[in-house]
């Protein structure tokens, strides 16, 4: 049977707006992806750690009472579960400060035997990551390698811009090991300093033949050796914007996983395949923003299951 794995940071989220306290709930970009794919009952895997602290406790019962396996999480006793503030502007959009404790043993977290067209799902600053970053790239060079679909998003914020001569070459290095870079517009102009789709593009297709470009209200851009085309996303007014790129990523998962879209058709996939895949992320992405959940509702998700 094809699997889903998120290798990803764990955090638990405060989130403030005006503030006053929200929400309070586990977080991580890749963790958010997963919890949603979770709920709508696929055979999904999380690679990550946490503490065995109160927090990482409530995290664990959290990602077991949503479907995810936790088999490949390392549980650490010697510091607590990172914690993530963020905080909410007038336009809902989060800034972050972290509070994490450094512990040694990140390198003890246990590696799946990932197959042909398994989906591996990884990013953002953890993919980057010196502490874990032998470890990450081994695992993405042997996903590949055995014909798994890996999609990378770099999730690289202006807070990273002071380390971008560092980690530019990393982050080049984990798109030629994916199969489709999802990123946003400001992912690619903090890293490429290209300011649109077909910049970005032009900057990333040697690296990794698939871009999903996501860049806001303006669409969603698609551009591959077989197809290049925009797709539209709704107009709302969000209540938090925090695990929308997220979100869209679970939607792409569960499209490919649900539509049986294996490794090899990626390069060829027309626009009506690719408006099925863009349509059910937007739809993810939309759904998020309007709460201050991190992940689809348990009623979005069982209507998606029905209409499937």
């Amino acid at each position: 049977m094809r699997k889903i794995y998120g290798i990803g940071e764990t955090v638990f989220d405060i989130i403030f707006k005006d503030g006053r306290s929200q929400a309070a709930k586990p977080g991580g970009s890749v963790l958010n992806c997963v919890v949603s794919v979770g709920r709508i009952g696929l055979p999904v895997h999380f690679i990550s750690e946490f503490g065995k602290d109160n927090v990482g406790n409530l995290v664990d019962k959290f990602l077991k009472e949503n479907g995810v396996n936790t088999s490949f999480v390392n549980r650490y006793s010697d510091a607590n579960t990172t914690l993530a503030i963020a905080f909410l502007d007038n336009k809902n959009d989060a800034s972050y400060t972290f509070y994490k404790n450094h512990h040694p043993d990140k390198s003890k977290t246990a590696s799946p035997l990932i197959k042909k067209n398994d989906i591996l799902l990884c990013g953002s600053y953890y993919a980057i990551w010196s502490e874990i970053r032998t470890r990450f790239k081994n695992l993405a060079i042997r996903a590949k390698k055995k014909g798994a679909l890996v999609i990378y998003d770099p999730n690289f914020r202006k807070s990273h811009l002071t380390d971008l001569k560092k980690l530019k070459p990393l982050v080049i290095e984990n798109m030629q090991m994916a199969n489709i870079v999802r990123g946003s517009n400001e992912d690619f102009r903090n890293i490429f300093g290209a300011d649109d789709a077909d910049k970005a593009y032009k900057a990333i297709k040697n690296y990794c033949p698939n871009l999903v470009y996501t860049a806001n209200t303006e669409g969603v851009y698609v551009m591959t050796p077989g197809f290049s085309g925009k797709f539209p996303v709704r107009k709302i007014t969000p209540v938090s914007t925090i695990g929308a790129g997220d979100n869209f990523n679970a939607g792409i998962i569960c499209s490919i996983y649900q539509s049986k879209i294996s490794t090899e058709q990626l390069d060829k996939l027309t626009e009506t395949e690719w408006s099925i895949v863009i349509s059910t992320a937007v739809d993810f992405a939309t759904e998020v923003c309007m709460s201050y959940e991190n992940y689809i509702s348990k009623e979005f998700a069982t209507e998606f299951k029905s209409n499937s």
